[in-house]
């Protein structure tokens, strides 16, 4: 500023008007120095028996970002169309149409017929001229913003029949217009080899499809059959995947809503949303460590939340489809960049269900970026880049089927334990601590369900043990062998018995013994002596043999009552009296004896 203010005024004025009128043609040179020559690829020749030959090999490019240029325009400017920056069949994101160009010549048979196949059909708008001579001779509109009946072939992809004599250069126009990524895997193909891998790809899709099928049927009976929530979050994931992959794919179109636009438009979006808010709920569900609902999980439901919110607003038209397609790309992630760590913790604990959320999360990422580079135009459009999401689906639904699995034995590993803690905390309650016998509560379950069993042709005993003895030893040598003495009882009643027969220690050193399945009353009263017998001889406690006798008392069901409060009375009463009359006795009491005690 300096040394302007310097200058004479005059000097000032004559380097404005040099500037003026010099620098607009520097401009130019430079721009025509620096932008991409405009030229004519090379004619594609056409003949019998070659294979698919990629388009992009013969494509020059123009971009119309006001959409404004018609055929003709485009035909009669041929300097106009330059060479493509890529030609992987990718260019990125262009606002307008893009035109694409191309020569070719056909020597082939004079039957032949060749098409021209765009192989994505998530394209808006496709328009295809085939013209000779500077003349339109051909042309066709597609996209799946039309109706799909009116394509010149009933296929999933924008693809045409070329009618072209031999030996004559034909130029190819190609119009694409669309909301997305101007992704063209442009071939030309003889019909048989057109028709054949068209074929190979509806095989594909069905086989992907028809997988996605079995999951869903197995993952709602499971959810259906009584399995936990996760099993339906899983179900709305495989759904809303396999919506979003038939619309890109145009399977949709072509079999389940053709000609319906609206559908066709949405539907993707919609899955997509669907699919997003899902995964939230599934990895929350997965990830989640026994019923402590903490902040991991209500921050994964929020994310649930907010995405059918935004599902919502777009089915209703409040977001439209690019906004929506731009949350999705950046909302996509979300989840999956939220379990990563706490997957990743319980993978460092050895947990598999980590170590396999942490796979899906990986082919997920995979997945992603091969999708962004291939929308970008930084990936060539190929067989894997194409699919590169449905393979990602794929693999992540796999694995989401061994996370349902691990978390099913997981789920079942947690009621087998609760199980074992209600059987413990009920063996506890129902049995005594020291012998590990039926107590009293233990013994009243077990002489109902006999009660419900027994006939007058099969018996049941109920026998009231006492021990003749008892209270000398525990006072002479101390309870310690009082216990041993209590338990070694136990033993040797175990062993004159029969593994059906029930044993229970109802008081200190009183026992009740309840027989099944006798056949007389004369088999009770043996079983009574043989009972007797077994302590005829004295229990040995290391160093010391103690004399310890029986005094028996008992009543028969259904012979003498029915009642187990009143069997157990009646052969109380019964032992009290064998203990009057001299003990080591079996007596039964068939009801008189309780009225005598009473």
């Amino acid at each position: 500023m300096r040394l302007f203010s310097r200058l004479h005024p005059w000097s000032i004025t004559f380097l404005r008007c040099w500037l003026r009128r010099l620098l607009p043609g520097w401009v130019v040179i430079v721009a025509a120095l620096l932008a991409p020559a405009a030229q004519a690829a090379p004619p594609l020749v056409l003949h019998d028996g070659m294979p698919p030959a990629n388009l992009w090999q013969a494509f020059t490019v123009l971009a119309d970002r006001t959409a404004a240029l018609t055929a003709e325009e485009a035909l009669a400017s041929p300097g106009a169309f330059a060479a493509p920056a890529h030609t992987g069949g990718s260019l990125g994101v262009h606002t307008g149409a893009l035109w694409l160009r191309a020569t070719l010549v056909n020597q082939a048979g004079a039957n032949t017929e060749w098409v021209v196949n765009i192989d994505y059909p998530a394209l808006h708008q496709v328009d295809l001229y085939l013209a000779q001579g500077g003349r339109i001779v051909q042309q066709a509109a597609m996209g799946n913003m039309r109706p799909f009946s009116q394509r010149p072939w009933q296929s999933r992809t924008p693809a045409m029949g070329l009618e072209m004599a031999g030996g004559v250069p034909y130029e190819l126009l190609v119009r694409v217009r669309t909301g997305g990524s101007m992704v063209l895997p442009a071939t030309v193909a003889q019909a048989p080899q057109f028709l054949s891998g068209a074929l190979a790809e509806q095989m594909l899709q069905g086989l992907f499809a028809g997988l996605a099928l079995c999951l869903l049927i197995y993952s709602l009976g499971q959810w259906i059959g009584g399995s936990e929530r996760l099993f339906l979050h899983y179900a709305l994931l495989v759904a809303a995947s396999t919506g979003f992959c038939l619309q890109l794919f145009g399977i949709g179109a072509q079999y389940l809503w053709r000609d319906q636009l609206w559908i066709e438009l949405h539907i993707a979006t919609l899955c997509g949303f669907a699919a997003l808010a899902t995964t939230f709920l599934f990895l929350g569900q997965a990830l989640l460590e026994g019923k402590a609902r903490g902040s991991f999980f209500r921050a994964m439901q929020g994310g649930a939340a907010v995405s059918a919110v935004l599902g919502a607003a777009f089915l209703v038209d409040g977001i439209d489809t690019r906004t929506a397609m731009v949350l999705l790309t950046a909302l996509g992630p979300l989840p999956w960049l939220m379990s990563v760590p706490v997957a990743w913790a319980r993978a460092r604990r050895r947990d598999p269900l980590g170590a396999t959320l942490l796979l899906a999360a990986a082919a997920f990422f995979i997945a992603a970026a091969t999708m962004a580079g291939l929308s970008q135009g930084l990936l060539p459009a190929n067989g894997w880049t194409l699919h590169a999401l449905q393979i990602g689906t794929v693999v992540d639904m796999l694995l989401f089927m061994r996370v349902l699995g691990l978390r099913t034995a997981a789920l079942g590993r947690a009621a087998r334990d609760a199980r074992r803690e209600r059987d413990a905390m009920r063996s506890l309650a129902h049995t005594d601590p020291l012998t590990g016998l039926a107590n009293r509560r233990g013994l009243d379950l077990a002489l109902a369900a006999a009660m419900a069993r027994c006939t007058p042709e099969h018996l049941a005993a109920v026998y009231m043990l006492d021990l003749d003895g008892f209270k000398p030893v525990n006072d002479s040598h101390g309870h310690d062998v009082g216990d041993q003495l209590l338990v070694a009882v136990t033993a040797r009643l175990h062993e004159h018995l029969r593994h059906t027969d029930t044993v229970a220690r109802i008081g200190g050193d009183e026992f009740v013994v309840m027989a099944n399945d006798l056949a007389s009353p004369e088999q009770a009263h043996a079983l009574g002596n043989q009972l007797l017998d077994a302590f005829r001889t004295p229990i040995v406690l290391g160093d010391l043999e103690l004399h310890v006798g029986l005094t028996i008392g008992y009543a028969l069901a259904p012979l003498d009552s029915t009642e187990p409060a009143l069997l157990i009375k009646l052969a109380d009463a019964a032992m009290y009296t064998g203990k009057q009359s001299g003990k080591f006795c079996v007596r039964r009491n068939t009801g008189d004896l309780a009225l005598l005690s009473s």
